[in-house]
């Protein structure tokens, strides 16, 4: 049995919607309702997730009445996977028939002007990994060989999240990502060499799964909460635990917001 058909098998009716959930972002998993949950230990070929704030379940519930996956941790990799390992978990999506994708990251904010706690949508990526997901034999029941990623985030997905999140009182700005392999955080001529390269964000992950899913004909809808400000952006040093301290914070903001956002993608 494929991991397509025992995903398929367990939730009916089939998701619509999915959401990936970054480190310490969790909390909207436990906000579905009617949701099913199952370990990615249970589910056969998935990669585990080892990182501290990564749940590690799969988890298919309703959200204002639309049936939405979520992934509640996400493999890296800092963890020693491979870009295709990374994207495992988007290409099941893609055939149990998801179209949308919504993912969340905690990043480092490069540009001044990004807060610790406020929310980005990501306009475009920067791919540093090394690595690409498409490596290798194309999947031609995916997608084609040399994927289009002149739109790899979504214009009408970031519009529809500015207008929930103006609902709500926020002001959602945009930036490009910049995916880098860690698992230790950037060095300050790093960052400055980021900036000048048109960076306004930094992360571990993301841009696997972004690729992956516009390879699929996926829409992809990208969402990074700031956690910290990036190496030599200020004087202070890095640590993981204010990453996970900024996603508790921001959880309630998140959910209010991804409520809003998820109905709309279908």
């Amino acid at each position: 049995m494929t991991t397509a058909e025992f995903l398929e098998s367990h939730f009916t009716p089939r998701p619509q919607v999915a959401v990936v959930l970054g480190s310490g972002l969790g909390a909207f998993a436990d906000s579905l309702d009617n949701a099913e949950v199952i370990s990615y230990r249970d589910i056969p070929g998935w990669p585990q997730s080892t990182a501290v704030g990564h749940a590690g379940k799969f988890v298919v519930g309703e959200v204002n009445g639309v049936s939405t996956a979520v992934l509640a941790g996400r493999a890296h990799l800092y963890e020693g996977y491979t870009a295709q390992q990374a994207a495992f978990g988007i290409r099941t999506l893609a055939r149990i028939g998801v179209k949308s994708v919504i993912l969340t990251n905690a990043a480092g904010g490069i540009n001044s002007q990004f807060s610790p706690g406020e929310l980005i949508l990501i306009s475009d990526h920067i791919n540093l990994l090394g690595q690409n997901p498409l490596t290798g034999q194309n999947d031609d029941s995916l997608g084609p060989r040399f994927p289009d990623m002149s739109e790899a985030y979504s214009r009408e997905f970031r519009a529809i999240a500015k207008k929930s999140g103006a609902s709500l009182g926020l002001e959602l700005r945009e930036g490009v990502y910049a995916a880098v392999p860690g698992p230790s955080y950037e060095t300050p001529a790093e960052i400055r060499y980021l900036r000048s390269i048109g960076a306004d964000l930094v992360g571990m992950s993301t841009v696997p799964e972004t690729i992956a899913a516009n390879h699929a004909g996926m829409k992809v809808l990208g969402i990074s909460c700031v956690t910290n400000h990036a190496a030599g952006v200020i004087e202070q040093k890095l640590d993981h635990t204010e990453v996970l301290a900024v996603g508790e914070q921001m959880k309630g903001t998140l959910i209010e917001l991804l409520r809003l956002i998820v109905p709309q993608l279908v």
